[in-house]
């Protein structure tokens, strides 16, 4: 319950003062017992050990007012898996009652930030969107940035500054099989996947020329989607694949443009004042999370997908780096401290309202939310 709880759509209640049930009923309620509790849905289940030491995590969701199932799950997981088991749960009843993807069974990756200002450690770290089942996946050896974690969760591509010259590098998702992307010489980074985790969109820069090429995750030789003079980066694919959006400076400043993924089709979006960078295409495709920089302070705004409506969701002096969560509801992002550049992560709801601070072992920087795999 209390991974509803954080949603906007859902509101429960109990299981406190509500009546008890046997593991019979909660695969076959008396619906009549539960009429009067003024709610439209009960959840129920149970766990059950099995004989190989594992255990069953059963959990069911039904509609009372039409008295029918609305969903079931049933996972066979270690006993100290349990608590995955009731996020993938709650992402059961989430998804039936709001159609979209539950977060609960998601995960973070970012950049945890150590030592001093003028020796930083960088390291990338990974964790439950709860927090819990933190890890390390880099050792601080190199500085890192900008993790982006690929649609199965499998794969993570970040940029590394091994050797001084920045590139892409990519690894499992338990830091595993690290490899470089590409076998260039030049200065690569922004890496983005697409939605179907075959193909990485990003930034390079050739001749004093930076654009937006993509290049199959495996590696290979990038296929150039920019030509324009200036600096050109921060893909990001629609979800359905077909078109990529990007900040561009070709105009002057930074703002914001989209693009069919063969690299026609390009166009300014974002006209609604300041400079504009960071897009991120939300996994639902009706809108677009970005960065905007007024001239004194950077905010965290989102717009539709086709520009337009524009809208910012906070204000704090340097808010950044902007990532969708799986639902499409929540922005998380980095906010940079004035004075001391301590960077902490926070998450707003596309409603708006004060961010939520999500808790880090160190400062974090550089949010990649991933999306739900089942």
């Amino acid at each position: 319950m209390s991974d509803l709880r954080t949603t906007r759509s859902i509101y429960p209640t109990g299981p406190e003062n509500l009546r008890h049930y046997t593991p019979t009923e909660a695969g076959a309620p008396l619906y009549p017992n539960w009429a009067n509790i003024g709610a439209g849905a009960l959840v129920t289940g149970y766990v059950q050990a099995r004989d190989d030491g594992r255990i069953n995590v059963v959990c069911y969701l039904y509609d009372l007012k039409q008295r029918r199932e609305m969903t079931r799950k049933g996972f066979a997981v270690a006993a100290t898996e349990w608590k995955r088991a009731a996020h993938r749960c709650a992402g059961a009843f989430y998804t039936a009652v709001t159609k979209r993807p539950g977060l609960f069974d998601s995960r973070i990756v970012y950049v945890a930030a150590t030592g001093s200002r003028m020796q930083p450690v960088k390291r990338i770290a990974i964790m439950n969107w709860d927090g819990t089942d933190h890890s390390y996946l880099t050792q601080g050896e190199v500085t890192v940035t900008s993790p982006r974690v690929s649609p199965d969760g499998e794969h993570i591509a970040y940029m590394s500054f091994a050797g001084g010259m920045p590139h892409i590098r990519i690894m499992d998702a338990d830091g595993s099989n690290d490899r470089q992307l590409l076998q260039s010489t030049s200065m690569s980074f922004a890496p983005r996947f697409s939605p179907d985790g075959r193909s990485i969109a990003f930034s390079m820069a050739v001749d004093g020329n930076t654009d937006i090429y993509v290049v199959d995750a495996n590696g290979g030789y990038p296929q150039r989607l920019t030509t324009t003079p200036g600096i050109d980066t921060s893909p990001s694919f629609s979800p359905d694949g077909r078109k990529i959006v990007f900040e561009s400076d070709r105009s002057g400043t930074q703002q914001i443009y989209v693009m069919n993924t063969d690299g026609s089709g390009q166009r300014r979006i974002s006209f609604g004042g300041g400079s504009n960078s960071s897009p991120v295409w939300s996994p639902d495709g009706d809108r677009i999370a970005f960065s905007r920089w007024n001239g004194s302070t950077i905010g965290i705004g989102i717009m539709n997908a086709s520009g337009g409506d524009e809208k910012l969701l906070t204000n704090g002096w340097q808010d950044e780096a902007p990532s969708w969560s799986p639902d499409s509801e929540w922005v998380m992002f980095q906010r940079t401290q004035q004075g001391t550049g301590t960077g902490s992560l926070l998450m707003v709801s596309i409603g708006g309202g004060e961010p939520k601070a999500v808790a880090t072992p160190q400062p974090g920087a550089d949010p990649s939310w991933s999306g739900v795999v089942q």
